[in-house]
């Protein structure tokens, strides 16, 4: 019998920080793993951190992009935050990987379409 937590991956836009920090905090407190990004460069977040404009170049994102997808490979399910049913290019890019690799998706907003 395995009685490894689940682990699950966040996926969503990073211009939703407060979003991803509630989710890590729910998912953790139910017993779970919670893999989430690193870099929130699509939110104020990162101004009102470090007190100026830190930015990623476009090799930077697709990097990042790709660490993401390998958090995926780790987890057990994932975990979209779909934030007003916003979903953009590099959420959706993780969602079909995801679908690909077997993982389980789970939504925080009810989607119609999927």
């Amino acid at each position: 019998m395995n009685n490894r937590p689940i682990i699950v991956c966040l996926c969503g836009s990073t211009r939703f920080y407060d979003v991803f920090q509630e989710a890590n905090f729910q998912e953790t407190m139910a017993g779970k793993i919670v893999l989430s990004v690193g870099f929130y460069p699509h939110t104020d977040w990162v101004n009102r951190q470090h007190g100026e404009v830190v930015g990623i170049t476009p090799k930077q994102k697709l990097e990042l992009d790709e660490l993401h997808k390998r958090k995926i490979d780790l987890a057990d399910e994932i975990l979209v935050l779909n934030v007003g049913g916003y979903i953009g290019e590099s959420t959706r890019s993780e969602i079909a990987y995801a679908q690909v690799h077997g993982k389980r998706i789970r939504w925080l907003e009810k989607v119609a379409n999927v």
